[in-house]
């Protein structure tokens, strides 16, 4: 393979790390959008929201947060970025990183309406609390939701360099088709000098 290539990839059983670590942080945050769910089976908002679980929401949230951080960190560190493939994930993990990081706020702010929805007599404050809990709520699931998409493209930026990579490993060794057999490190087959007329005689030059 020549250095050119050779400098252009990330070793492969790096990307196979990097890709199960994607793969599973990307189910933990779907899991967690598909999961944490306010609306009761009805999908109406509860009588009385529990905080404890809203708060709980938000210590999770932060925890991948702060995982996706670290994952995002460790590449940006490492000399792969500098490829056109490390360059595409760190891209989706950046985004990654970026988008985990507003969940959590969006979850203190459902917890904080919750804490003060039974505590408010007046209707229209009610109402205002219930929605804003709600849209609060919903928010934070959909940056959960979309954290996992960036991992997801960038496991599968990964998956396909490491597709690049076997192809290239099935390619000859670099030397040029159809080389003769001398180069191949076989002698040429021997052949017979082609015979030389005759030398004209006098007769046939007069």
């Amino acid at each position: 393979m020549k250095p050119e290539f050779q400098r252009a990839l990330i070793p492969s059983d790096e990307v196979l790390q990097l890709i199960g670590a994607l793969n599973a942080m990307k189910d933990k945050l779907l899991n967690a959008a598909q999961q944490w769910e306010l609306l009761d089976e009805n999908g109406h908002v509860p009588d009385t929201p529990s905080y404890t679980a809203l708060l709980q929401h938000t210590a999770d949230a932060q925890d991948l947060s702060r995982d996706v951080l670290r994952l995002t960190a460790d590449f940006a560190r490492s000399p792969h970025d500098t490829t056109r493939a490390g360059s595409t994930v760190l891209k989706h993990l950046g985004t990654a990183a970026t988008m985990s990081s507003y969940a959590a706020p969006h979850f203190t702010e459902s917890a904080e309406c919750a804490l003060a929805l039974p505590r408010s007599a007046d209707p229209t404050d009610r109402h205002y609390l219930a929605n804003r809990m709600v849209i609060d709520h919903a928010s934070a699931r959909a940056f959960l939701r979309r954290t996992s998409e960036s991992l997801r493209d960038a496991a599968k930026e990964l998956d396909g360099h490491l597709g690049f990579q076997r192809f290239l490993a099935t390619l000859p060794s670099g030397r040029p088709a159809g080389a003769s057999a001398t180069q191949a490190g076989r002698s040429p087959p021997l052949t017979a000098p082609a015979p030389k007329p005759d030398p004209p005689t006098s007769q046939g030059m007069l």
